[in-house]
């Protein structure tokens, strides 16, 4: 999972807002950031691993001048990355195009070939963002009309390059680049898995686009949001801020990560129409309701949320029970996600620095413990050990997504199947490894239903980590078994295993 950003404007520099973006965005990847700007038509770019605030200095944004320029934040995925894998990348033939990207293809492996076989196009990262660049440039160089006639760029030679990516690329992608001297593009997957929405401001003599994966970012440097891109939709604003959109996909179907409304997006963010927040209030409501159908006469004291992202959902779960709420559990803000950080060990040393607890909330109560999701169970299993040691009676848990079960393949890392508690594990089996003395799960009926609390929009979803359903059609057993290996924390901390002899790449 990663953060993306594009801004195009008439006046510069913009680099102070991209920056400012980013750490917006910081909760969407921790690992490495980068900032690429064009100005006229030469492009400037700064990027390495790191937070953002750690990458770039004053000096930095002050030598990233430009009036155009699109960022990137990534967080780490399947296997080590180095700082060359740092977003955006950059590809000088045809015209000059960078690209920032968030997702995963699953056909990486066979494009990297095909790229290299028929294409001509050699790549050096285990980055399937440089393979996505690669292809981008390729069907830009082959699907131009009258290119040696007409050298300049035309909005629909664009259109036809990424109609003809969609066509060879397979799995859950949004994509920001820029074209030096032309202007700024986007496009998103025909599925839709990964979010991105654009927006403008517009005054008399100064306007600017901006296009990211939450609306939030946008929000907060003064954009009014215009739209979420469609499945399979792109758009093409040049340096004259004319916008231009076109849908470069026959075959498209709105089914967006549901992950993201769980625990990845910004809870004041809107994707796809849906209030990131209200749907983290209505999972509060569906699994209050499961815990009195089932437990009618249950005793709890008091719903303490693990923050942060449990926090919206325990609030509306203890108003429906009628329950005292409580802040029982103090959060460290200068420690980063740990669901998002590379082996168990830094995990599980992260959680003792993460969260401490305030000991008369819990002492000699009946404590109802709610988070956003339960994954391997090994932080959840270590805050019900605080909560015992804080004096807790009973120590319950609830989680507001279902049981995962199966791995993402279209941008989460979350870790190998076999890792997942609930794998081959009943409710009451998860309940004992962790301690609890009672655990309920959302079931993922409430779970859609909860999301769908628009209208207008999505109906379905990706779904794939609790039921093993993938919404496209080329995720075999053979790549599942490949995501397995190098998903595993002994793989991940193993030299003889790497991305390059599975053929799995990096997500973007």
């Amino acid at each position: 999972m990663c953060g993306i950003l594009g801004i195009l404007a008439n006046k510069g520099p913009i680099s102070n807002l991209l920056y400012d973006g980013l750490l917006v965005l910081q909760h969407r990847g921790q690992d490495a950031a980068g900032i690429v700007v064009c100005d006229e038509d030469k492009l400037h770019l700064r990027k390495d691993n790191g937070l953002v605030n750690d990458v770039f200095e004053k000096e930095h944004i002050h030598n990233l001048r430009g009036k155009s320029g699109i960022a990137h934040v990534r967080y780490p995925t399947a296997g080590t990355a180095s700082a060359a894998e740092a977003q955006p990348l950059y590809v000088n033939h045809p015209f000059g195009i960078s690209l920032a990207h968030n997702g995963n293809l699953t056909n990486a492996e066979e494009l990297t070939e095909e790229l290299y076989k028929e294409n001509l196009r050699h790549i050096n990262t285990n980055s399937d963002s440089e393979i996505l660049l690669n292809i981008l440039a390729n069907e830009l160089e082959n699907n131009r009309t009258n290119a040696k006639d007409e050298p300049n760029l035309k909005p629909n030679d664009l259109f036809k390059a990424i109609t003809g990516l969609h066509k060879r690329c397979s799995g859950g992608y949004a994509v920001v680049g820029m074209i030096a001297g032309y202007g700024l593009f986007a496009f998103r997957d025909p599925n839709g898995i990964r979010p991105l929405v654009f927006g403008k401001t517009d005054t008399e003599d100064q306007f600017s686009w901006g296009i990211s994966s939450e609306s939030v970012a946008l929000n907060s440097l003064g954009f009014d949001t215009v739209s979420d891109l469609a499945p399979g939709e792109a758009i093409f604003i040049n340096n004259s801020g004319e916008m231009f959109k076109e849908q470069c996909s026959d075959n498209t179907k709105l089914s967006p990560c549901i992950f993201e409304y769980v625990y990845f997006a910004r809870p004041d963010s809107v994707i796809d129409g849906v209030s990131v927040h209200q749907a983290r209030l209505n999972m509060g409501t569906r699994l209050a309701q499961k815990i009195v159908r089932e437990w009618p006469d249950h005793d709890i004291d008091v719903v303490i949320p693990v923050p942060d992202s449990g926090r919206i959902s325990a609030i509306q779960l203890a108003k429906e029970l009628d329950i005292d709420y409580r802040e029982g559990l103090v959060k460290n803000r200068y420690i980063g996600r740990t669901f998002i950080m590379p082996g168990q060990s830094i995990r599980r040393d992260s959680v003792r620095k993460k969260l401490n607890t305030v000991e008369h909330e819990f002492a000699g109560k009946k404590v109802l413990l709610v988070d956003d999701s339960i994954v391997r169970g090994n932080t959840s299993k270590k805050i019900v050990e605080m909560a015992r040691r804080s004096g807790a009676k009973k120590v319950y848990f609830a989680s507001a997504a279902p049981p995962v079960r199966f791995p993402n393949v279209y941008g989460i890392d979350m870790a190998a199947s076999s890792e997942f508690i609930a794998n081959k594990n009943t409710i009451e089996e998860i309940a004992e490894n962790m301690g609890a003395d009672k655990l309920f799960y959302q079931d993922l009926e409430d779970l859609v239903e909860s999301v769908k609390c628009e209208a207008t929009g999505p109906q379905e979803f990706d779904t794939s980590c609790f039921n093993g359903f993938y919404v496209t059609d080329n995720v075999s057993s053979d790549y599942l078994e490949k995501i397995e290996k190098i998903r595993s924390d002994s793989s991940k901390q193993s030299p003889s295993i790497s991305e390059e002899s599975i053929g799995i790449h990096n997500q973007g």
